[in-house]
C-alpha cells in the first residue's frame, strides 16, 4: 500500500505529501516519543493524536512512511512547515486511532 492509498481508504485530509507513492508496509500506534523514535519501523504508517513540531524529528528519524494524525487532532502552528521542509508525508482522519488502523489493516492490507 502507498501512502495515497492509505489516504484513500481512511478519506484522510492531506497535510503534506512529500512522496504519496511511498510504500507502506506496516503500521506502528503511539503518542510516547521516545518510545515511537526507537520501535516504529521503518517504513511504517505512524498513527498518534500528537500535532507538535516534534512529531516531525521523531518521524524523519524513524524514517516512517506517513504521520497519521486521528480523531480530528489538529496540527500546531509550524507543524506544516516543519513537515514540507523535512519531506514528511502528513494525513488527518477524524476517526480515532484503532479505527484508522482497523481500516487500514481491514481495507488495505498493512
Amino acid at each position: 500500500m502507498t501512502v495515497n492509498d492509505l489516504c484513500g481508504i481512511l478519506s484522510a485530509q492531506k497535510v503534506n505529501i512529500a512522496d504519496g507513492n511511498r510504500q507502506i508496509t506496516c503500521g506502528y500506534a503511539g503518542d510516547l516519543l521516545s518510545f515511537v523514535m526507537g520501535r516504529a519501523p521503518s517504513d511504517s504508517a505512524w498513527f498518534t493524536v500528537m500535532t507538535n513540531v516534534n512529531v516531525c524529528a521523531v518521524a524523519t528519524l524513524a524514517d516512517v512512511s506517513c504521520v497519521v494524525i486521528c480523531e480530528g487532532s489538529q496540527p500546531m502552528p509550524g507543524f506544516k512547515e516543519k513537515a514540507a521542509e523535512q519531506g514528511i508525508n502528513v494525513i488527518l482522519t477524524d476517526d480515532d486511532i484503532y479505527t484508522a488502523i482497523k481500516k487500514a489493516v481491514n481495507e488495505g492490507q498493512i
